[in-house]
Parts: C-alpha cells; sequence; structure tokens
C-alpha cells in the first residue's frame, strides 16, 4: 500500500474573476481517482486547492502527510482547466518542486500536462500522464510499491507508454466520488454568503463527438460516454439526500444528447421522490421540441447553448455544424419550455469582421437570451484553429486568468475592442431586465456607445493584438 496525496492545482484564488463570482465546485475528477485509488487498496489523504489560500496551504498538507507519492489530477470537467491558465501552471509547477524536494514521487495528469508534459517534468515530476491516464496510473503504483526508489524513466521503463487517450471500460462511467474527503461545508458557505444557495456539481457523460475547429479534446478524444439515466437519477438523489443543495451544475460539454434519455431520467427522478433544479450545456441543433420538454420534466432550470455566433459564415468556419435559425428555435422552444437560457459567444475568430460582429449583436438582440458569456477565440493545441494561427502565436501562449480575454494571434480588431464589444453585448441582455424609463435610457446609451465603436472601426483601426 502506498501512502498518495491526491490535489489539483485550480486555486479559485489565483482567478480574480471567479473569485469574484464565488461559484466554487468541488474537482469531480481528481474526487473520481481518489476513489480508485481507494479501491486499489492505498491510503489517499485530500488536497484541494479550490478553496485554499494558496499553495501554502499545500506546503502545510504535504507536511502534515508526508505521501510516498503526489498525484495532480486536474479536474477534467472544468473547462477552465482546459484551457490551461498560466497562474495555475505555475501553481502546479510550483506544487510539484516542494513534493519532489519533500521525497515524494509526482505524478501529474490534465490538460495542460498532455499538450504541455515537459514543462511539468522540468519542474520535477517524474511522470506526466496523457489523456485519463487510467489506464496508466495502476500499472505505474504497482511498480512504485515493488520498487520505491524509481524515479522518472526508470519508473516508466518496461511500462506501455501511456500516452494515448485512454480506453475507458464501462465502469468507469459510474465511477463513485470521494465526497467524504471535501470539506463540504465550507463550499456551502461560499455559496450561501455570495448567492443565498448553495450549488454542487455532477456529470452524466464524457467527452463530446462534434468536431468544432477550436475545441481542444486533451482528454478524451473525440469520444462521448453517457452513463445511464437511472445511475444520473440516483447519484442525484443521494446528494440530495446526504448534502441538500439547491442546484445542481452539470458540467458535461453537452448533458443529455438524446431527448429518449433526459425523458427517462426525468421519469427515473420522479420515482425516486423528485431531483434537484440543475443546469446544463448543450447545443443549438439538439434542442427539439422533445427535448425541450423532457428537460423541464427532468428539472432542468437553466440551459447554456455554445451559440458562439450570429454570423453563419462564422459558424461554417468554426465547423460548428449549427445554423443561426437553430439558435433561435432552440431559445424558443426552451422559452416555452419555462427553461432559461444563456449563449456562449466567441468574438474575435477567423473571418469575422464587423459585419459579423454586428450579426451577432442582432442575434443578441431578436433571441433576448437570458444571459451571456463572452470570451475570445483561444488556440488551443491539438486544434485545427491553432494549426491555423501558429504562426502568429507569440511568448503569450496562454492567458494568465479567465478575465485576461487578450487575443493571442492576428485578429481583425485589438483586444481592446474586442473588450468593448463584450461590455456591449452584457449590457444588451441587461437591458431587457429594466422597464420604463429605465430601459429607455440604457438603450439610448447602448446605441450611443455603439455608434461610437462602429466609427472607431475603420480600416486603420484594425491592429496586431
Amino acid at each position: 500500500m502506498l501512502s498518495i496525496l491526491v490535489g489539483h492545482s485550480f486555486f479559485l484564488r489565483f482567478d480574480a474573476k471567479q473569485f469574484e463570482r464565488a461559484k466554487p465546485y468541488p474537482p469531480l475528477a481528481t474526487l473520481q481517482v481518489a476513489a480508485l485509488l481507494r479501491r486499489l487498496g492505498h491510503h489517499v489523504e485530500f488536497f484541494d486547492a479550490m478553496l485554499a489560500r494558496g499553495t501554502q496551504d499545500f506546503d502545510a498538507r504535504l507536511d502534515a502527510s508526508r505521501p510516498d507519492v503526489v498525484l495532480l489530477y486536474e479536474d477534467n470537467y472544468n473547462y477552465l482547466s482546459k484551457m490551461c491558465l498560466a497562474k495555475m501552471r505555475e501553481a502546479a509547477c510550483t506544487m510539484i518542486g516542494r513534493a519532489r524536494a519533500a521525497g515524494a514521487r509526482v505524478l501529474v495528469a490534465g490538460s495542460d500536462a498532455s499538450d504541455a508534459p515537459d514543462v511539468y517534468l522540468a519542474a520535477g515530476a517524474d511522470v506526466a500522464l496523457r489523456g485519463e491516464g487510467l489506464d496508466a496510473l495502476p500499472a505505474l503504483l504497482r511498480r512504485l510499491q515493488e520498487e520505491p526508489g524509481l524515479r522518472g524513466a526508470a519508473l516508466m521503463a518496461g511500462l506501455a507508454q501511456p500516452v494515448a487517450l485512454p480506453r475507458p471500460e464501462a465502469a468507469e462511467l459510474e465511477a463513485p466520488v470521494a465526497w467524504d474527503l471535501v470539506d463540504i461545508e465550507r463550499y456551502r458557505a461560499t455559496w450561501q454568503a455570495a448567492h443565498g444557495r448553495f450549488s454542487l456539481n455532477m456529470a452524466a457523460s464524457k467527452g463530446c463527438s462534434f468536431r468544432c475547429n477550436w475545441c481542444a479534446k486533451p482528454i478524451w478524444g473525440q469520444r462521448y460516454q453517457q452513463r445511464s439515466p437511472q445511475a444520473v437519477a440516483a447519484e442525484m438523489a443521494e446528494l440530495k439526500a446526504r448534502f441538500a443543495p439547491d442546484h445542481i451544475w452539470f458540467a458535461d460539454d453537452i448533458f443529455g444528447f438524446r431527448a429518449d434519455w433526459v425523458q427517462r431520467f426525468a421519469d427515473e427522478l420522479d420515482r425516486l421522490g423528485g431531483g434537484i433544479p440543475f443546469s446544463i450545456q448543450t447545443r443549438a441543433d439538439l434542442i427539439s421540441d422533445a427535448m425541450a420538454q423532457a428537460l423541464a420534466d427532468a428539472g432542468c432550470h437553466e440551459a447554456w447553448i455554445g451559440a458562439e455566433s450570429g454570423s453563419q459564415q462564422v459558424l461554417d468556419a468554426m465547423n460548428k455544424g449549427t445554423t443561426v435559425p437553430e439558435i433561435h428555435d432552440a431559445r424558443r422552444r426552451l422559452r416555452a419550455a419555462g427553461v432559461r437560457v444563456g449563449f456562449f459567444i466567441q468574438l474575435g475568430y477567423l473571418g469575422e469582421g464587423l459585419t459579423e460582429l454586428l450579426q451577432t449583436r442582432e442575434l443578441i438582440e431578436q433571441a433576448q437570451p437570458d444571459d451571456i458569456g463572452v470570451s475570445v477565440s483561444y488556440p488551443l493545441p491539438g486544434t485545427r484553429f491553432h494549426e491555423q494561427v501558429k504562426a502568429q502565436l507569440g511568448a503569450k501562449t496562454h492567458w494568465t486568468d479567465s478575465a485576461d480575454l487578450a487575443m493571442m494571434f492576428r485578429g481583425t480588431f485589438s483586444t481592446d475592442t474586442y473588450r468593448t464589444v463584450r461590455d456591449l453585448l452584457h449590457a444588451q441582455v441587461d437591458m431587457h431586465r429594466l422597464a420604463g424609463d429605465a430601459h429607455r435610457r440604457a438603450l439610448q446609451s447602448l446605441q450611443q456607445r455603439w455608434a461610437a465603436l462602429i466609427d472607431s472601426l475603420t480600416p486603420a483601426a484594425a491592429v496586431s493584438p
């Protein structure tokens, strides 16, 4: 048996935007791996960076546990981990160095470790797993038990190189979560203080089978692996009885996928005594009338759609596979079913000029989503988009934190311009929550701000980031 300290490096305090939002979720994938290691017979302790003050809290946990192995396993369900934010990479490398100095063998896994293993190996990690790493991890730990002095290349010798994406067995989709390792009450207190409610996270599936040009898939590849609706309903019922959250966030890239799966999920929740209101992510082309109704029946409170753009030209360039009319139809169907709708919007993609920006504004004006999230195109390694722009990339290859919103390739407009458009689109959504004179004043101000921006976007205003 090995003593293993399992942790991750997503510190909420290192991201000012996310810290202010105060919507922390426990690291699902990290806790699933902790449960796996227990089943393999190891002694497991846990370091949760999410609500920690900084890497000094990791130092204290390391000193107290004195583990044989430190496994930094990033939460693969957290989309911000996929973005490989620079502050989190720096934190991980600091933690690796300190674990190595304490005499522990160090294993790392996650999107950034898959894309840039040399960074983590240079910081002192013995092994950087690629993909989920669940195929290689048990073999590595057996080797460590048999020969405790092995490190790095010696540890890897004789093992199948763990570089391929995993081939999960069906049972792995039902991997338990080691909830007992989490300070749930601290999460509850953070949520209650900021929002007056408590939200927890779940996952009903892994991965996405669609092929958007900008979407990196270093963990699950093109696979979409779905749990049974009965198992997901049973897990929700367990969380309801055990922790009484007010809300569930499904971290799936695509929740449900088919209306019949969602309806079976709704029926099973009814059989178990009712579920918990929840939010999801989905695609416009998956929202049929039947899907919208099934989501409502299951208790879906809010659906976030990857709308991306109001320009069909941009959607086609992204290989998104959806149309602007489908976005409008999805919004209409979900609204009719009583489900709130959020749009994810992406600015600055290749081929987007002023005309396309204004088409996105028109989409927001006409569809009137309840909320939006706005980003700029982010060239992630391994994507077709990254290949298209990599010759333009400079020293800055990652955002510092989620509020960075910096253009890292040569877009049509400057970073400041896209930040201004982001603010205007948010103002557009906020305006629809107003009435009477307040609405008229907001509309007049918004029109003036748009006019000033449009006037500034002459050919001379197009600059490098």
